[in-house]
């Protein structure tokens, strides 16, 4: 009988932190180690910005760099490293019986564009053939006011030769999380044998921020850390930019090729609740009770964003099992939407594979000292939608 469980053979990251697993598995893993800040450019928000990058390292071509956004770049980087990392890339025969699914936003929008169809309009009374002047002369060949969301695929294919089917979902953390649902899923069914999964964030632009900001979601004042938000100035969500792409397998495609094996995923469960009286929080419960966790301490790495009422409820559900050492890794690299997800789950898949938990993340979390065979990955929506799967070692 064939073996279809879904494993991760494959981890590309990039955060404030830097770039691959390997160093922000040892930055992660170093006692307090600080949170990279930049609270000039946004004021009065604060940001965790991207570090230096030399793109051309996953992109080679400069004309392919040059008609991506920063957020494109960044996710097609991010899903490079992810193929080298599980020895796909530049193998024509996996990349072209590769299937896809991205997690993307709404892309970023031509700031300068908007701008002047607003200064425009300030002297026209015209204004339905305005529009249709800037629609025909100012916007880029995408024929839009923003990057289209399918883009990041479609240049994941064009730079890396993956051509299997291709999916994105758009929704913010929730995007994550049905992106990998459904990667899992169809390997559990036997439609795909091998996933390049994941998203990317770029908040290094106001138009990122400014969507956060009209429903006062982002945190003002000096950075504090994200259970430490409660009750602060502003709505307690500070971002970053980065990306994370994973490459998940049935366990018999991984092992015919002779490919390491980070971690085993389980079941990956999903739910959007009504967050007024108590409906998110019975929904976590809910989640977890589906999760079947296993007996004894359990390493969990958190998605919480700051945002106050959703981070509230998921810490209270947390810690309401003190079986449970929560890592809030937003802490340390910034809210980053759509990445989110697949971010925790290639930093739970790091600790099963590493045989070690993280180390407290901030002041207040639970110690954790044993061998991870198991850890939860959890993302809570800002504002809508919840996730978690559960990440073990391989058996």
């Amino acid at each position: 009988m064939a073996n279809r469980n879904v494993v991760i053979t494959g981890i590309g990251l990039v955060s404030s932190l830097g770039e691959g697993g390997a160093a922000h598995w040892d930055k992660l893993t170093k006692a307090g180690t600080a949170p990279v800040i930049d609270a000039e450019r946004f004021q009065p928000y604060a940001i965790h910005p991207l570090p230096e990058i030399d793109w051309g390292l996953q992109i080679a071509k400069r004309g392919d760099q040059r008609q991506m956004e920063t957020w494109q770049r960044l996710g097609t980087y991010t899903a490079g490293m992810a193929l080298d990392d599980a020895g796909i890339k530049g193998n024509d025969e996996l990349s072209a019986t590769m299937d896809m699914v991205v997690a993307a936003g709404g892309g970023e929008r031509d700031e300068v564009v908007d701008a002047g169809v607003l200064a425009a309009s300030e002297n026209r009374t015209d204004r339905d053939v305005l529009i249709n002047e800037k629609l025909t002369t100012e916007l880029r060949p995408t024929l839009f006011l923003a990057q289209l969301s399918n883009l990041l695929a479609g240049n994941i294919s064009i730079v890396h030769k993956v051509t299997g089917s291709s999916r994105t979902f758009m929704g913010e953390e929730g995007a994550g999380v049905s992106a990998i649902e459904t990667a899992a899923a169809r390997i559990r069914s036997g439609q795909s044998t091998h996933v390049l999964v994941g998203g990317a964030f770029q908040t290094e632009h106001s138009d990122m921020l400014l969507g956060y900001e009209l429903a006062g979601y982002l945190h003002r004042g000096p950075w504090k850390p994200v259970w430490q938000r409660q009750g602060s100035e502003g709505g307690g969500v500070i971002t970053g930019s980065g990306g994370a792409f994973l490459v998940l397998e049935s366990r018999d495609h991984a092992e015919a090729r002779g490919q390491k094996i980070y971690a085993e995923l389980g079941p990956v469960l999903s739910g959007r609740s009504r967050r007024r009286n108590g409906g998110l929080a019975e929904n976590i419960a809910e989640l977890l009770a589906k999760a079947e966790l296993p007996e004894g301490d359990l390493l969990a790495i958190s998605g919480a964003s700051g945002a106050h009422a959703a981070t509230a409820a998921e810490k209270s559900a947390l810690d309401g099992n003190p079986a449970i050492a929560a890592r809030a890794l937003s802490s340390l690299t910034g809210h980053m939407k759509e990445a989110q997800f697949p971010f925790a789950v290639a930093l739970a898949a790091l600790a099963v594979d590493r045989g070690a938990g993280y180390p407290a993340f901030e002041v207040g979390e639970r110690d954790f000292s044993g061998q991870p065979r198991n850890v939860l990955a959890t993302a809570i929506g800002y504002h809508q939608f919840e996730g978690m799967a559960l990440v073990s070692a391989p058996r």
